[in-house]
């Protein structure tokens, strides 16, 4: 088995969707005349690969167009909290070789978010009376693993920031596993606040919900 690009007579994907059924992802697709199997690749959107990246053959799952029938649908549990990419592909049997027919249109593969996870934080700021600067202790609790560039802290003088462009910007040099994490403390100005931000908020606000304590 081995991929190739879709020929003009090549059977393909269309109308493909989806929708969450209690712990369920729902696939249907548009058939495709020709085609009596596809594999169906399972992919994390969260890690920055995109559909072009193919999946190795041995991790492909087989599915009929039988059992698609009986079921009117393609059902897989829902395993973990983020952004899942599925794609369908449609495949044909030529001299003895099965081929696996990669869609350039992208019409055979979706993206969707299987919940967001929660990560609480909490910043304290310790003033001693004798000294003009505080010590910042950062304390990340989270659902599920955290990867260190999705979280940022901002120090601001005078206040606490509003944004991540409010103030100076900070990247964390380690993950958060899932449960507690204390960081090590920092030390800032008397008059400087600390407050934590996604590093992108329209990336990583659709799989983690940032809550602070």
């Amino acid at each position: 088995m081995q991929y190739r690009d879709a020929q003009p007579d090549d059977p393909v994907i269309s109308e493909l969707s989806h929708k969450i059924d209690d712990n369920r992802v729902v696939l249907r697709w548009q058939w495709p005349e020709g085609a009596a199997v596809v594999y169906i690749a399972k992919q994390s959107a969260d890690t920055g690969a995109n559909g072009q990246n193919e999946a190795p053959t041995s991790e492909l799952k087989l599915f009929t167009r039988e059992e698609y029938k009986a079921a009117g649908s393609y059902r897989d549990r829902i395993e973990g909290i983020g952004r899942v990419r599925y794609i369908v592909y449609p495949a044909v049997r030529e001299a003895g070789e099965t081929f696996v027919i990669r869609q350039q249109d992208g019409a055979n593969q979706l993206e969707l978010s299987t919940g967001r996870a929660k990560i609480k934080y909490a910043v304290h700021h310790k003033k001693s009376w004798f000294r003009s600067r505080k010590t910042v202790q950062i304390q990340v609790t989270a659902e599920v693993p955290v990867p260190q560039e999705a979280l940022c802290y901002v120090k601001k003088r005078g206040g606490y920031p509003a944004d991540r462009d409010d103030g100076t910007l900070y990247a964390f040099t380690a993950p958060f596993a899932a449960g507690r994490n204390v960081l090590p403390a920092i030390e800032v100005g008397g008059d400087e606040y600390v407050r934590l931000f996604f590093t992108n908020g329209q990336k990583y606000g659709t799989i983690y919900e940032l809550v602070p304590e």
